[in-house]
């Protein structure tokens, strides 16, 4: 009966899983060429995109080509290389979209985006039904993360964050598949009737840190700030060895980790996100119009000398890259230190249009068409409780779990804190997003477990649970419109700003 009660749930999770995805896709793919217009930030990464298909490199356009562009005028691009800021990888995303349905389709624009938003869903799902060891929690993590508004605003448009979300949660997925299968691994080598050891053995090729490796690789190959997750999912990853070995009754179990799993974690993750991420500049060694591929040729005897010239002139390419970056001050209205980014003080605005003749469209004198990248407050508010609280967890009663729920946070959050002097704003907070709800996660189950101790309890936070279930819904239900560019009355839009500027 055992392995038949395996495989049912195992069918369980999976169709579980399954609906989960459905929802995200049902809530994330009608009308997704609504607004037919780039949005925010879409005017550089489709543009690229297209340029990035056509010629093998980001390319020049006039000025203002985006009314012309979006009227189906799309080939006004130069052949001059455009110096950007940002890797190609999402970039290349955007364009497999473009490839499939045209650039003259906004459906084809953010095709890639709204897939990995659905994606991320479903990968968070079976994420945390393995963390937690629960299909029900993995329901919940995976449900929150499909109804957030910023998820479902970075799923409808063509930026580059949603695809490192994807890319940073899949990596976290590899290593804790890794993980658990190193823990069994060890402890069939560490069985009795073997004596304890002193180290423990060597667990040999990890093809899913591997794994790891590669994602990260692509996620910095989408945007630099992947690299705090490579560091911080590298330590993660050896503690979780230190723990398999504890498990396993090793008698020095960090020395053995140190010596048996600290080099091959490295690299594993290291050095194979270092060739992923070059890999990544493929079309630009290979094409010779790509901006500053012949710098080296052009300036001898200047830069790392030693270096071939290609990689010469990559390198020089990325100190002007970091040096944009590190200066970037360029004021604008929706700015947001990193502060405010867990309780979404300061969303961002991507859109908003006064359609006309207004009657026709919402029934009403004045209506109002807008996207604006706001979470859900209530996911975001209690999420930053759950974070503050799984922080005590982690440090004080050493709960791995809520350790885990933290990683994200502190490797997307934190270092965001020396450059706030920087323009950036709170929808970057969507890389971490995963995190903050599996921290959410570890505090219902916490209080799940608590409730179940009495029977009194028991009803009691059901129902609280329940009720915090329909509140979460309800709001989400109520913030729809404003994440997906549905024409509403003027009234309904300013109360709804009313709303947001009052959280």
């Amino acid at each position: 009966m055992r392995p038949a009660t395996l495989r049912d749930d195992r069918l369980v999770g999976w169709l579980t899983a399954g609906a989960v995805t459905a929802l995200a896709a049902a809530l994330r793919l009608p009308s997704l060429g609504r607004p037919h217009v780039l949005v925010f930030d879409e005017t550089y990464y489709v543009k690229d995109a297209w340029t990035l298909l056509k010629l093998g490199y980001e390319a020049q356009w006039p000025t203002t080509p985006d009314p012309a562009f979006e009227t189906g005028h799309v080939s006004i691009y130069s052949t001059t290389a455009s110096y950007v800021v940002h890797p190609q990888v999402g970039k290349w995303l955007i364009a497999g979209g473009l490839q499939l349905l045209g650039a003259k389709n906004p459906v084809g624009w953010r095709l890639a985006a709204v897939l990995a938003g659905i994606l991320s869903v479903l990968m968070l799902t079976r994420i945390a039904r393995r963390l937690f060891r629960s299909t029900a929690l993995g329901a919940l993590a995976g449900g929150l993360l499909a109804i957030d508004g910023q998820a479902i605003v970075l799923s409808r448009t063509a930026l580059l964050d949603g695809f490192l979300m994807m890319f940073v949660l899949a990596a976290f997925g590899a290593l804790l598949i890794d993980r658990d299968q190193a823990r069994a691994r060890l402890e069939r080598l560490t069985a009795p009737p073997r004596a304890p050891s002193r180290w423990g053995p060597g667990l040999g090729l990890r093809p899913w840190r591997l794994a790891g490796g590669v994602l990260l690789g692509l996620a910095i190959g989408t945007k630099w700030s992947a690299l705090w997750f490579l560091a911080v999912f590298g330590v993660m990853t050896l503690l979780w060895d230190a723990s398999a070995r504890r498990r396993a009754a090793v008698v020095h179990r960090w020395q053995g980790t140190l010596l048996r799993d600290a080099v091959p974690a490295f690299l594993s993750l290291v050095p194979v996100a270092l060739l992923t991420y070059l890999a990544t500049w493929f079309s630009w060694f290979r094409t010779p119009g790509s901006y500053g591929r012949h710098w080296a040729q052009d300036h001898p005897g200047e830069g790392v000398t030693w270096l071939p010239p290609a990689l010469r002139s990559l390198l020089k390419y990325h100190q002007d890259m970091w040096t944009f970056h590190t200066h970037l001050e360029t004021p604008h209205a929706y700015a947001a230190s990193p502060l405010g980014w867990l309780i979404q003080w300061r969303p961002t605005a991507f859109y908003y249009e006064t359609p006309t003749p207004a009657q026709q469209v919402c029934g009403a004198a004045h209506c109002s068409e807008a996207v604006t990248s706001v979470g859900n407050p209530l996911i975001w508010w209690l999420g930053t409780l759950a974070v503050a609280a799984c922080v005590w967890w982690a440090l004080r009663r050493r709960d791995g779990v809520a350790a885990a729920a933290l990683s994200g946070i502190l490797a997307g959050w934190v270092p965001w804190f020396p450059y706030a002097h920087r323009t950036i704003f709170t929808f970057y907070a969507i890389v971490f997003a995963p995190w903050m709800i599996l921290s959410l996660t570890v505090a219902c189950s916490r209080l799940l477990r608590w409730g179940e101790a009495e029977p009194a309890r028991r009803t009691l936070v059901r129902g609280a649970v329940a009720l915090l279930v329909v509140l979460v819904v309800g709001v989400s239900w109520y913030f729809y419109p404003l994440w997906t560019a549905q024409p509403v009355t003027f009234r309904t839009w300013q109360l709804h700003q009313w709303l947001i500027s009052w959280a």
